[in-house]
């Protein structure tokens, strides 16, 4: 059983940055690959970002390419989310998901 706990969101201008951790307890967490999922008022819950478990392969929605990193720490058991030039449209609720373990999600409000 894995148990995942996010925090970092927050409140933020745009063009703020933020930075997301996914922290995991559960020794299975190391093998597999984890996700950044978010989820806006009245949106379904969609992928932004994942990695592998050793993370040297990573995927980007095409909404955030260039502007988030995804980021592992296997030491740590930790997962990050590093998020740049952010926009009003990012304002969600953001996951992280580890095999079929979902986190409670931290608030992330990008607004002047």
């Amino acid at each position: 059983q894995v148990q995942l706990v996010e925090s970092g969101g927050g409140l933020v201008q745009p063009g703020g940055s933020l930075k997301l951790s996914c922290a995991a307890s559960g020794r299975i967490f190391n093998i597999y690959d984890v996700g950044w999922y978010r989820q806006a008022p009245g949106k379904q819950r969609d992928l932004v970002a994942s990695i592998s478990s050793g993370g040297s392969i990573t995927n980007y929605a095409d909404s955030v390419k260039g502007r988030f990193t995804i980021s592992r720490d296997n030491a740590k058991n930790t997962v990050y989310l590093q998020m740049n030039s952010l926009k009003t449209e990012d304002t969600a609720v953001y996951y992280c998901k580890c095999v079929q373990y979902w986190g409670q999600g931290t608030q992330v409000t990008v607004s002047s």
